[in-house]
């Protein structure tokens, strides 16, 4: 199959990455350093299963680096949404599907507005690192859940044999949910402290800060009648034991002087306690210092 990755980044290269091993025809959109060090390399480095190869693939930072495509995965960050599917949009086959691997609970909607046509929601369980520019490291855990849709059962097929399980699931709003409970838990506690998941709990009291996250966000998601698990609290202490040496994407992009999703994480629930009435102030304090985070770089 003819797959392109709109926004290659860590998740896009490493999923794109998985895609060209298992002998599909892929093209990476990216950063033109990172295209760069593609070329010269050969192909894209990863780190993954204990083994580093290289896999040789397309790179281009021009959006027409979709045309042709049967699957596009879009991976851009949330702020960068409308722009980069309205500079893909001229390019896509009118036959191709859209599979949109965002962080946030919103992403697909403001796409398929953006393209004027429908875009599949995805929630990503992936942990994954850009160890430099043509080089991607894979942290653990491997899964996707998508959204229903013509096209969402032979795409979890093609992902699974990949090596990237992929499951089919007519609640993936919910999932979506339960995914930016855990991002709210866990980005901008390492991003501030510039710490993977496990170091985070060398502090006692991150414990209760968790709790209070997800006190919060469950309250929200009632007053929006999202139905989360009564689990969450559980399922965000576990993060850091499934993944320990993770850095949050949030950290990620601090470190490297550049702005982060919180917006859409943290952010997303102080906006959405603001509507409904349900205060957040442990979020509204997370979401303000990763933005004075920002603020001085």
């Amino acid at each position: 199959m003819k797959i392109a990755v709109m926004g290659a980044g860590a998740i896009g290269s490493y999923i794109g990455g998985r895609l060209a091993r298992a002998g599909h025809d892929v093209t990476l959109v990216a950063r033109p350093a990172h295209v760069a060090a593609i070329e010269a390399r050969g192909g894209l480095l990863i780190d993954s299963d204990n083994r580093e190869d290289t896999v040789p693939l397309a790179a281009t930072a021009d959006p027409s680096g979709v045309a042709g495509a049967d699957l596009v995965l879009f991976t851009v960050k949330s702020a960068d949404t409308e722009p980069a599917g309205r500079s893909m949009q001229p390019h896509l086959s009118p036959t191709a599907t859209i599979l949109c691997l965002q962080n946030g609970v919103d992403n697909a909607e403001r796409l398929s507005a953006a393209i004027g046509r429908p875009a599949v929601a995805a929630v990503v369980y992936v942990a994954t690192r850009m160890e430099g520019p043509g080089h991607v490291r894979h942290h653990g855990r491997n899964e996707l859940v998508i959204g229903p849709s013509d096209a969402s059962e032979a795409m979890a097929k093609l992902l699974t044999e990949a090596g990237i399980p992929t499951t089919v699931s007519e609640t993936v709003r919910a999932a979506l949910w339960q995914k930016l409970v855990l991002n709210c838990c866990y980005n901008a506690l390492s991003a501030v402290a510039q710490l993977p998941y496990r170091r985070l709990f060398e502090v006692p009291d991150t414990v209760e800060v968790i709790r209070n996250v997800v006190n919060e966000c469950m309250a929200v998601a009632r007053a929006l009648n999202i139905a989360l698990p009564d689990d969450m609290f559980d399922q965000a202490l576990a993060i850091a034991r499934l993944i320990p040496d993770q850095y949050s994407s949030t950290a990620q992009d601090l470190a490297r002087k550049k702005a982060t999703e919180i917006d859409y994480l943290n952010g997303y629930i102080v906006r959405k306690g603001r509507e409904t009435g349900v205060p957040t102030p442990a979020n509204l304090t997370l979401h303000v210092m990763v933005k004075l985070q920002e603020a001085a770089m």
